[in-house]
């Protein structure tokens, strides 16, 4: 295995021994910019553009993913077109009917969980799918799962009850991505295997604090993993609480907050 930056700065596989090592492809080469962090995969790459808290972007072999896009089209004025768009629940960090009517193309397929589903208006919902938690589907000649997404806190069930909400696991030309969503460590999450790059979030009283993020992130062990949808938690004690419990689980960070 290899990683190497643009900036031609080489880091060996001491760094990241387990990098991919999951995956069913041998190598795989990392390589981070300002802009994106790009992941080979089996025939192609899959990069990675942070947007805002929990709004991102993913350019696969089969088209272009938005994750939970708000904020505005302008946001993502500098990105490729969305061919699919991903809508993980209801709150208005990750549905924004406006920011989705200005980036749905001619084109743009858009998958919801249920709940979003029959929220959304006229043409939109005309154009839209959904999958509920444990249903699967393929758009783009990616595999999608919806993982359920919820709260075990007693405190915190009034956030996100289960049932209602998704995470995803897409599988892109091999590689195994999954988008936690707003969660807790569920025994779902724990359960996972073989995932190359994960999101993970933590932000107190609505998902989880670091703490369980970093547990959670060790039992399902990702190749590597980006703390997202995290405002105001610390990022550098969950790096070290992970890291502590498994050193080959690479913590990535993006420009989430500016």
């Amino acid at each position: 295995m290899s990683i190497s930056r643009r900036n031609a700065l080489k880091i060996g596989m001491t760094t990241l021994g387990g990098l991919y090592a999951a995956s069913p492809l041998s190598r795989m080469v990392f390589a981070q910019d300002a802009a994106a962090d790009t992941f080979n995969t089996a025939n192609g790459s899959v990069s990675v553009h942070p947007v805002s808290h929990a709004s991102f972007v993913l350019q696969t072999p089969g088209g272009v993913i938005y994750n939970d896009p708000v904020g505005g089209a302008e946001l993502y004025s500098q990105l490729p077109a969305a061919d699919l768009i991903l809508i993980t629940h209801e709150h208005s960090d990750h549905y924004d009917v406006d920011t989705l009517n200005a980036l749905m193309g001619e084109n743009t397929q858009l998958l919801t969980n249920p709940a979003v589903l029959e929220m959304l208006p006229g043409e939109l919902k005309e154009r839209a799918s959904a999958i509920g938690n444990g249903d699967s589907t393929e758009i783009l000649k990616v595999g999608i799962e919806a993982i359920p997404a919820y709260n075990l806190t007693e405190e915190r069930l009034k956030y996100h009850p289960k049932g209602r909400d998704n995470g995803y696991l897409l599988t892109v030309d091999g590689m195994r991505v999954y988008i936690a969503a707003d969660t807790e460590a569920t025994p779902e999450m724990r359960g996972l295997s073989d995932i190359q790059l994960a999101f993970v979030p933590m932000n107190l009283p609505y998902t989880m604090g670091v703490e369980q993020a970093a547990e959670g992130v060790a039992d399902f062990a990702p190749a590597a993993v980006y703390p997202y949808h995290y405002k105001g938690s610390d990022i550098d004690a969950f790096e070290k609480l992970v890291n502590a419990a498994n050193a080959d689980i690479k913590v990535m960070r993006g420009p989430w907050y500016g």
